[in-house]
């Protein structure tokens, strides 16, 4: 069955930022080519032969930087290869879990190495929350448990009013100085396991008939094999640092983060909020995502677990896998969006459960106004000049060329508007818990991201452990600067 989209529920505006060079070459890939053919030309007037070598050589490495791979320059590819061949002869691609001498020293790996888990009180709600706390850079990150409500059946009009909303709180994101970051994590895990039946013996009535109490301990037996559990989450970084009058002790940097946090209003947005991560929350979500068998286990078997104890025992950071405690994941990345407006529910096929635990990120980086103007005036520019260029040497410029200047013409416009510039990427992990299997789960992946018919995604090559980390509640965001 086809699920048709109105056109008012299409979703428009993506454009990857492009900086002027020669050809298909970025810019600086343009003036270090050139100042090296302008020391090769130096040279070569001392001792011509010197340019039977140097001039070939230059060339070739311009042409790998100019050749498009995997979305990527070619150069940019293969050094990045050499560069975890050579990681992974010296180890430093291998984790393996010590018992350090400094306590706190190195909880987790890669990413999350700089991460301590904080048990804070939200004195809004009475209740404990979770705090992430990066001690390198002293962001704090907050999560908010998240209940999605479908919306393939809602009315236009409601669509349209969530769509709103979300943009509002983006807006809100751009103005407020402290929040650095953000990402949104759905996670699909196959079986409800031992959760569905404590949730189900809490509510079953002691009372009820005797025939009905066999049937729902049936179901309660035999469902983990036929559904997924859904856990959906909100995780937003703020630098309380970033403050006029920033905070003088953890406790108050604590508190200024959660004021942040709370100032978020994600009412309307087709989402209902649960409440805030407890640090119990915390500790599951990262340690079920190394070992998925334990996702769903009771709380009281992770409420004494330290933050060390939620990550790997081991794990071993491949070119395209990622091989830890309880599995072997495949993580992929966003590669380009597609130039034509797309409906509102593009990534169903993703969010679709299958035979493996999936974990799908939004992570969003707002501009702020004064940054996010900027950022479209040089696009603006940069495509004119590359249009330029290229009518000075064919006569006419591509029609590419002029489309992509009309996109940021018209994002510029848009921001004039009152809209807000964002950069943002997507990314999928999936698990499978045996190696062997491992080929199903990727085919499984690959059949998704077709589905999508237009979003084009690859493997995150070199990088699996980083995007791992990045789907996590850790405060990880591979867009937030250091």
């Amino acid at each position: 069955m086809t699920h048709e989209v109105p056109r008012t529920l299409m979703v428009e505006g993506f454009r990857t930022r492009r900086p002027f060079g020669f050809g298909s070459l970025s810019k600086s890939a343009t003036i270090s080519g050139a100042m090296v053919l302008l020391a090769d030309g130096v040279i070569g007037t001392q001792e011509p032969t010197t340019l039977l070598v140097t001039v070939p050589a230059t060339m070739a490495v311009l042409g790998l930087a100019a050749w498009r791979r995997h979305g990527m320059s070619a150069l940019s590819y293969y050094w990045a290869k050499a560069s975890w061949h050579r990681a992974a002869r010296a180890e430093a691609t291998l984790y393996r879990r010590l018992v350090l001498p400094y306590p706190y020293a190195l909880d987790l790996p890669g990413v999350g190495a700089s991460t301590t888990l904080i048990k804070a009180h939200d004195p809004t709600t009475g209740k404990p929350v979770g705090v992430v706390h990066d001690r390198a850079t002293g962001r704090m990150t907050v999560s908010t448990l998240l209940a999605p409500g479908g919306s393939l059946m809602a009315p236009t009009g409601t669509v349209q009013s969530s769509l709103r909303t979300w943009a509002s709180v983006l807006d809100a994101m751009s103005t407020d100085e402290l929040i650095k970051g953000a990402s949104v994590t759905i996670q699909i895990t196959p079986g409800a396991g031992d959760a569905l039946g404590d949730d189900v013996k809490a509510r079953q009535d002691p009372d009820a008939p005797q025939l009905a109490k066999q049937i729902v301990a049936e179901l309660v037996r035999t469902t983990p094999r036929a559904t997924a559990s859904v856990a959906s989450w909100m995780s937003v970084t703020a630098d309380p640092n970033a403050s006029p009058t920033p905070p003088t002790d953890l406790a108050e940097q604590v508190g200024e983060a959660l004021k942040v946090v709370d100032s978020l209003d994600l009412s309307g947005t087709g989402t209902d909020i649960e409440r805030r991560a407890t640090d119990v929350d915390l500790r599951r979500l990262v340690r079920s995502a190394y070992d998925p068998a334990v996702f769903n286990a009771r709380d009281a078997d992770f409420e004494e677990l330290t933050w060390a104890e939620c990550g790997p025992q081991a794990a071993d950071d491949g070119w395209e896998e990622y091989a830890h405690d309880g599995g072997v994941s495949i993580s992929w990345v966003l590669r380009e969006m597609p130039r034509r407006p797309i409906p509102y529910s593009t990534l169903l096929p993703l969010l679709a459960p299958g035979r493996f635990q999936r974990r799908i990120t939004l992570a969003y980086r707002v501009l702020e106004p004064d940054e996010g103007e900027a950022v479209l005036e040089r696009e603006i520019s940069n495509a004119h000049q590359r249009a330029q260029a290229t009518a000075e040497v064919k006569g006419r410029p591509k029609w590419s060329q002029r489309a992509d200047a009309q996109r940021a013409e018209q994002a510029a416009a848009q921001m004039a508007g009152g809209a807000q510039v964002v950069d943002w990427t997507l990314m999928v992990t999936v698990t499978a818990r045996e190696a062997s299997r491992l080929p199903a789960a990727r085919q499984e992946l690959e059949r998704a991201i077709k589905a999508m018919r237009g979003i084009r995604m690859r493997p995150a090559y070199g990088a699996q452990a980083a995007v791992f980390a990045a789907g996590l509640p850790l405060g990880y965001n591979p867009l937030v600067e250091d």
